[in-house]
């Protein structure tokens, strides 16, 4: 009978939210009380009854926003992107008096195309649950998810009854699928084999379910016109390239840095409804509708026709989107020359929302920049974003000040009244969490407040304590920096000299940088030492450790810049002894830079080579996996891409392995080259301002073959470790003793 009774009791399944609990740390879900509520607005409300913390909020992840400050401002535990569990303690410190958090921002975006193939190519679904849960505690809720959508143009290219081979030529290997979809080239890093669609498909359904169930909703790519460029050449031979109006599509000869590009086709083609079709029949066949699509027409495109009906276009985009989802709205970039006038005329307010890329430093919605639009983006909805990184190169950079002043003006500035969110459009993760803990908070702080108050509670709740020296050191940073100039439009991390290619005039390492000097470099090395002196204490606190570890990494980098630019200087004065002393200098930085982040997993290159590997299941696919992985960081390309399109280095890493093999035979090289000019033994480097002496086709130092360096790390297989080796502590108290003599 009592077994009965227990059938006919109802079943209360646990929340995604306990869930999330759990995976944090195990039993934590009863230590909590959830409680949803409705509102018109979002919000979360932290309060106690009893012994529990009681989190209310709208939604599941305005709850899991309230769970997330609750650790960080009362139990002093910072969930980030390499640490997602904790230990909590049995009685959590309670909330004394009702506090509560309300926001007009209800959308919350996460992702460039790019972050997809510079950090998570190779992303298993363990690795992603972590991030799912990190967006979740962040208050992100419309994330692009693009994993798997080589799966739906394989299936279309099937259908179209091209070839294996044709669809090899099309899509591109694993490293370099953003590319691929963002319209920039084809084929290059494949032939991906059959089982690559089948775990990438998989994998999109896992990710999907999981941000459904938390109530996330994904922003699926759409389509704006994108072809084999193979199609394009077979219709241009039997039709002669004109459609039924006399608009021209884009022919497939257009190139991006060296790499052909896909072709185009106008969305005034007839033959355009017959590949949207398509694409969104694949789209929700095996990922189902989604709320949001995610379409660029024209991305970093040139040549387009001067006759092009672009007003046509983009409705005929527009059109394809509601076809298949007359609720959808369009998610578009706002980036260089996009969004094109013709748009904001042609789209409804209401059907189209604008991610204001750039905003800390190029914000086109109407503040005064270098990307200043005069009307912003007129009546359409549009989120303010943080781009941060480029590359996902390494390195310590943000713009505080720019960044606060930036997103606080638009309280008050007309052309502001459409914005309805933030967004995270980083190209590389996995690099200075700091200014994403700043950037996920501003929605929820109404109130303007100042880079140095906040750091404060960041350091306090990253470490879980409040340590004067560990302030101290976050200050100088704050002001140096992580405080670039509005005067400065460096893109991304300040580039490590270790990583340029070697020349008598390196600043940045890769191409499009715009990186210049807008702090005192001495500095790194002064919050390094006071992370140094308390190190003992916070022994064991992975947060503390990275960020030892990630400071320490830019001093040196930072003395290694300084040392350098003494090294030229010896050589352009021909001081032959400090020459050697300074250059040996130089490469004796380099190899304590790589012993010291042996010690972290997430500055090892075997970090991202074994990830790369572990995905595929014969050798023959390791191999390509692995292949793809080195490339991408190293050479980008071909020797054409990469030395005329000049993609090389501009996902460079300062990694250890990467450093030893890779970086140091480069400068090892150039400096050898340059002690046998100022010893005579061979002809000696140009300096002046004549443009016959820096083309001298004679000097060796101008013509040594980098590519013919590199191209060998990227076929080779010596395996890296992946995880942390030594003694993190004790190492960094070495290196830096041996870096700095202090």
């Amino acid at each position: 009978m009592l077994f009965t009774l227990c059938l006919l009791l109802p079943s209360f399944a646990a929340t995604p939210i306990d869930g999330l609990l759990e995976r944090i740390d195990k039993g934590a879900s009863k230590k909590f009380i959830i409680e949803q509520k409705k509102s018109d607005i979002d919000f979360f409300e932290l309060d106690q009854r009893g012994k529990k913390v009681v989190v209310r909020g709208n939604n599941y992840v305005n709850i899991a926003v309230g769970i997330n400050w609750y650790l960080k401002y009362y139990a002093g535990v910072q969930l980030t992107w390499n640490c997602i569990e904790a230990k909590l303690p049995a009685v959590l410190p309670p909330v004394n008096k009702k506090e509560r958090h309300e926001t007009n921002l209800s959308l919350r975006y996460d992702f460039n195309y790019c972050t997809f193939s510079y950090s998570m190519a190779f992303w298993d679904w363990e690795r992603w649950e972590k991030e799912i849960d990190w967006m979740a505690l962040h208050g992100i809720n419309m994330p692009l998810a693009a994993v798997g959508y080589e799966c739906v143009w394989k299936n279309i290219m099937e259908r179209m009854g091209y070839s294996k081979k044709d669809i090899d030529e099309f899509i591109a290997g694993p490293a370099f699928l953003a590319w691929w979809e963002m319209n920039n080239l084809e084929g290059w890093g494949g032939p991906n084999p059959d089982s690559w669609y089948t775990q990438q498909e998989a994998l999109q359904k896992k990710i999907l379910k999981r941000m459904r169930e938390l109530g996330i909703k994904p922003v699926l790519p759409g389509y704006s016109g994108m072809v084999p460029s193979k199609f394009m050449s077979q219709q241009m031979s039997a039709t002669s390239a004109e459609t039924d109006n006399g608009e021209s599509s884009m022919s497939n000869v257009q190139l991006w840095n060296g790499f052909t590009r896909p072709g185009i086709l106008m969305p005034t083609d007839p033959r355009f409804q017959m590949f949207s079709d398509m694409f969104y029949e694949e789209s929700v066949r095996l990922f189902g509708k989604a709320d949001y699509y995610s379409m660029d027409p024209f991305h970093e495109a040139a040549n387009i026709p001067a006759d092009l009906d672009l007003d046509a276009c983009f409705k005929a985009v527009n059109a394809a989107m509601k076809k298949a989802n007359p609720k959808a709205k369009w998610v578009c970039q706002g980036w260089s020359e996009n969004p094109r006038p013709e748009m904001l005329h042609a789209i409804e307010p209401g059907d189209v929302i604008f991610l204001d890329l750039f905003s800390e430093c190029r914000p086109m919605w109407g503040a005064p920049s270098l990307w200043f639009k005069e009307n912003g983006y007129d009546d359409h909805d549009w989120c303010f974003c943080l781009l941060e990184n480029f590359g996902a190169n390494i390195g310590l950079h943000g713009r505080m000040d720019q960044l606060l002043d930036n997103f606080y003006l638009t309280k008050t500035h007309p052309r502001a009244k459409h914005l309805v969110g933030i967004g995270l459009t980083m190209e590389g993760s996995e690099t200075n969490p700091i200014m994403y803990e700043l950037m996920c908070e501003l929605p929820w702080r109404p109130e303007k407040f100042t880079k140095e108050e906040w750091v404060r509670g960041y350091v306090k709740a990253r470490y879980g304590a409040d340590d004067e020296k560990a302030q101290e050191a976050w200050q100088i940073l704050a002001r140096e920096i992580y405080n670039c100039p509005p005067s400065c439009n460096q893109q991304g991390p300040h580039e490590s000299i270790f990583c340029s290619r070697p020349s008598l005039d390196c600043l940045q390492a890769s191409s499009w940088s715009k990186m210049s000097n807008y702090y005192d470099p001495t500095t790194t090395a002064d919050a390094a030492r006071l992370m140094v002196s308390v190190a003992d204490k916070f022994k064991g606190n992975n947060n503390f450790e990275y960020d030892l570890v990630d400071i320490l990494r830019q001093a040196i980098a930072d003395q290694a810049r300084i040392v350098y630019n003494q090294t030229v200087a010896d050589f352009k004065s021909f001081d032959k002894k400090r020459f050697k002393s300074d250059y040996k200098e130089f490469l004796r930085l380099l190899l304590l830079q790589d012993k010291l982040l042996k010690t972290r997993s997430e500055f090892r290159v075997g970090h991202w080579t074994e990830q790369a590997k572990k995905i595929g299941n014969t050798q023959a696919e390791k191999d390509l996996y692995e292949w793809n992985a080195r490339v991408q960081i190293t050479t980008w390309g071909n020797r054409y891409c990469a030395n005329i399109g000049k993609l090389r280095d501009y996902a460079h890493k300062e990694w250890e392995g990467i450093l030893k093999d890779f970086y140091y035979p480069r400068w090892a090289k150039y400096w050898s080259v340059l002690e046998e000019q100022i010893d005579g033994k061979a002809p000696v480097l140009p300096v002046g301002n004549s443009s016959w002496l820096k083309n001298s086709q004679d000097n060796p130092a101008l013509n040594i073959d980098w590519y013919a360096m590199e191209e060998p790390w990227t076929l080779d297989h010596t395996p890296y470790g992946a995880e942390g080796e030594g003694d993190l502590v004790e190492t960094a108290k070495e290196v830096f003793k041996e870096a700095f003599g202090k």
